[in-house]
Formats: structure tokens, sequence, C-alpha cells
């Protein structure tokens, strides 16, 4: 098996006596689009600072195209493109020459690219980046990251300020770039982000991973939405048993994500007088709120 592209292992981040990241493992293999989840405070932002050696752990390993992260900063950093959760550029200057110096850092002076990618994300060029909203400043940084055709693309809160349309080009873009072989660890509190665009995903609970599975797995590892109706109605201690979380009883009917036997759920149901039965599949955000319960 190929090395990870990434590889966190017990990676830990105190400012003081205040956490930042507790216990952090997870790995990245080439060619994924790999989601990094959880809400705004869980860690996520403190992880990739981390990952890009611009804080240092505090116990743990991170490593990049097996290379040490803090050892071989930049080194890694040649091949690695970066999107700020809250970017800041030079306010001053036009996006064209703040691009055009972010371009030739990596020593890239062909406008080719620059021009194709500022075409599609309907950029002007020609504007003060202190002039740009907060969308077409991400739209900067977005650019910015993709110029240099990096291997490892590492976004941080990428979507916030840019609009559905520009949303959508912007994970066309994505897919075109991982098509290439690009790997990409895409950050996000908004889970239908990542449930259309990444294959794995972990998830991180007040600086703990709490998971880690692919997509596919996650929503149908077991998982069951049920809502149930029943002659009579039903009550809390009716479904008192194993693999039952989120149930709410209202009007008599129940509602609730079930994992486990389905046979074991099957006999339960049946020894209701059942008028109505629904299973379904939950969205990942309904199994994403499990995990935080």
């Amino acid at each position: 098996m190929n090395e990870p592209v990434i590889e966190v292992k017990n990676l830990k981040k105190y400012y003081g006596k205040q956490r930042g990241i507790e216990d952090v493992s997870f790995s990245v293999q080439e060619g994924d689009i790999f989601g990094f989840i959880g809400p705004n405070g869980a860690g996520k932002s403190t992880t990739i600072r981390t990952l890009l050696a611009l804080l240092k752990p505090t116990a743990g390993s991170a490593s990049i195209f097996g290379k040490d992260c803090i050892a071989h900063a930049s080194d890694i950093a040649k091949d690695v493109g970066y999107l700020s959760g809250e970017p800041s550029y030079y306010e001053n200057m036009k996006a064209r020459e703040f691009l055009k110096y972010s371009a030739e850092l990596y020593g890239r002076k062909d406008s080719s690219r620059l021009e194709e990618l500022s075409e599609r994300l309907q950029l002007d060029l020609k504007r003060k980046i202190e002039d740009l909203s907060m969308g077409n400043k991400k739209k900067v940084g977005i650019i910015s990251a993709l110029l240099h055709s990096p291997k490892l693309l590492i976004l941080d809160e990428p979507t916030s300020g840019l609009d559905p349309l520009m949303q959508q080009i912007f994970f066309d873009i994505l897919r075109e770039e991982n098509e290439k072989g690009t790997t990409i660890l895409f950050s996000s509190h908004v889970l239908s982000e990542v449930q259309k665009l990444c294959n794995k995903v972990a998830i991180i609970k007040e600086g703990v991973i709490i998971d880690t599975q692919s997509i596919a797995e996650l929503r149908k590892n077991g998982y069951k939405k049920v809502s149930i109706l029943a002659d009579g109605g039903l009550s809390q201690d009716d479904l008192k048993m194993d693999g039952v979380a989120d149930l709410n009883i209202r009007d008599g009917s129940a509602s609730f994500i079930y994992m486990g036997p389905v046979n074991d759920l099957l006999q339960r149901i049946n020894s209701f007088q059942v008028r109505d039965v629904f299973i379904e599949e939950p969205s990942l955000e309904e199994i994403f709120l499990h995990y935080y319960q």
C-alpha cells in the first residue's frame, strides 16, 4: 500500500492550559477528497495549522508526503495549496498583482492558468483587494491555492462567502483537479458540502477524532431513520432497546435513528398495532447530529 499523503498520529496542541486539539489521528491517501468535519471550535483549524507548521504541536506527529511537517515545512510547502478559513491579503494590491506575485513565489510565470481560473470564478482582476466583497476575496484565495497545480490542496472552510452558483463552479474545479491526481483535505462544518464532494470523512468533536469512515459507510453502516404510527400510541418505554437513539415521541407516533440488527427492530415493531411505518436512509446531517448527542 502506498504511503499516505497525510498522516496524523495522536496530535495534541494546547495553548497554555486551554485545549486546541486533544488526540487527533487520521490518514489521507493519495487521490482522496477527504472531509474534515465538526462545528466551529472543534479543532479543525488548529489541526490544519499544525499540518502547515504554522503551529508547533504539544505532542504527537504529523507528516505530509512522508516528511515531518515541522522539520520539512519549506520543502512540503512547494507542493501544497492552502486556503485559510480567514485569509488576509495585501489590501492595496490589485487582484491580478497579488495573484501574479503568488504564482511567482512558486516559480510560475505563465499567466494562462490565472486567466482561466479568474474567468471561471468570475473574478475582476483589475479591482483592488480592499474593494472586493467577502465572496470575491475568497475567490482570490481559491485561485492562489490552485495556481501552482499542487499535489495536495488543504482547504479550511473554503465556501464561506460564495453564492450557491459559485460554490458549484468551485466544486467542479476541485473534482477536475482531483481527477488529475490532486489529493484534497476539505475542512467544513457544512455537511451537505462534504456529502456532495468527499469520499471519506473524519469527524472531530472537542479536539478528538470520534470516527473516520467513507461517506458510503457512514450513511449505510446500519443506520436507519424510522417513523412509526401505532394504534393506541407509543411511549418511551415501548422503544427502550439497544440501537435506538434520538427518540422523539409526538402525538403517539415515534421517530428515531436506529443502528443494529434489522430483525430485532422488525420484531419490536411487530409487537405494536402498527398503522404505518417508514424506514429510510438518514441524511449525513442526521447521522452527524447523532454523533454529537
